[in-house]
């Protein structure tokens, strides 16, 4: 028996959706075909121990798989849950053979469970724009598909449960989001707000004027005079997101996993890797390429504190997101591009020994050493930040 249920993968921000084709005959076998990663391949496994502990089994047939369009990666332990489902229905343990008007997807565990996925709300969006009305998530990740209008977003805890809904025994609740006063209010930030700053009030005044035109800023003082404290606070003065910026936003974030059980992001990204990050960690990439710091900072702040310690090939890859305010990652087999819209604030000690020349006993600093570090940051990095302010310690 052919039994035809659907998927999704996601690529870059968007998703593409999958037909999982499954078919049972006479013969011992089980061959999973469409070019599948090893974590699908290992789904067999996941699969055979979830279906026997909730008192159903793997066909002891041929099963043949297949995931069309064949010519696309398949990543990932997330159809887990539409291929157990195809091979229950296929077998006749499911007395449900048409999914043409849903979408599942979803991590087994042993005991048939469901575990979280990544890139939600892209298959989400996916899905809508394919005709399906109705989607299958686990209950951690149905907040952010629910921001979808006109798409039944279901929560599924247990395989058992969504064999039960199909059958009919039970009736699985829709998700809705809930909007009422989403962005009338302004973003919390309890924890870091710039009003709380004394002092330093050049400092803010520039802080201010590079958060109202979105400039990239560098702040260059020794060590005490705060440049840390302001820049994590300048998320706070940043004007709320609108929602189409936020759900582009909670996009990239639900690609890498972080918005389990959070709906939509409405609060500007603040990221701050640390100076040891590598190239690809900062714009992205692998072998499947995922977003980097800079992606995951679209729409809000990325923080570079001691920014000379960079290695100088990581910085340079920031020059043409700088510019074109998304990043393209080439593969050989496909190409990726990701938004990376951000505003860059940057600190840095003006010398090795972190004071100026001028501070009488404290540098320490050649007027050699002192270039000599400085070069580590080039030109054409430093000609697209905007607003270059040196500070003294408060």
């Amino acid at each position: 028996m052919l039994v035809k249920v659907f998927g999704s993968a996601v690529f870059g921000i968007d998703a593409t959706t999958i037909t999982i084709e499954v078919n049972i005959d006479k013969g011992i076998g089980y061959h999973l075909v469409g070019l599948p990663d090893n974590a699908v391949k290992e789904s067999s496994y996941r699969i055979a121990a979830a279906l026997a502990n909730i008192g159903y089994n793997l066909p002891g047939k041929k099963i043949t798989i297949n995931m069309a369009p064949a010519d696309l990666r398949k990543e990932g332990s997330a159809y887990d849950l539409p291929l157990a489902i195809g091979i229950l229905a296929a077998s006749g343990q499911l007395k449900k053979d048409d999914f043409s008007n849903c979408m599942i997807m979803g991590e087994l565990s042993l005991d048939g469970s469901v575990q979280p996925i990544k890139g939600a709300l892209p298959i989400a969006i996916q899905a809508k724009v394919d005709g399906f009305t109705e989607i299958f998530l686990p209950k951690e990740n149905v907040q952010e598909a629910a921001i979808v209008h006109g798409l039944n977003v279901y929560a599924v805890e247990n395989i058992a449960d969504l064999i039960n809904h199909f059958e009919g025994k039970i009736v699985l609740k829709t998700v809705e989001l809930q909007e009422d006063n989403l962005f009338d209010v302004a973003n919390d930030f309890s924890l870091l707000d710039f009003a709380e700053v004394k002092g330093q009030e050049n400092i803010k005044r520039a802080l201010e004027i590079a958060a109202a035109g979105g400039h990239n800023i560098l702040l260059i003082g020794p060590p005490g005079s705060g440049k840390t404290m302001l820049a994590k606070r300048l998320p706070s003065i940043l004007p709320p997101m609108t929602i189409e910026e936020s759900l582009e936003t909670t996009k990239i974030h639900s690609v890498v996993g972080k918005v389990q059980n959070v709906g939509l992001i409405k609060k500007r990204p603040f990221r701050a890797p640390h100076h040891t990050a590598s190239s690809v960690s900062l714009v992205g990439g692998g072998s499947y390429p995922q977003p980097g710091e800079i992606s995951l900072a679209h729409n809000g702040v990325l923080f570079l504190d001691e920014l000379p310690e960079f290695k100088r090939e990581v910085l340079e890859v920031m020059r043409q997101p700088l510019e074109d305010r998304e990043v393209t990652i080439s593969r050989v087999k496909f190409t990726v591009s990701y938004p990376s819209s951000f505003m860059l604030v940057a600190s840095m000690n003006p010398s090795p020994s972190g004071y100026f020349m001028n501070d009488k006993g404290l540098s320490q600093s050649s007027s050699m050493e002192m270039n000599r570090y400085l070069n580590k940051i080039s030109g054409p990095l430093l000609d697209r930040i905007d607003l270059h302010i040196g500070m003294a310690k408060a």
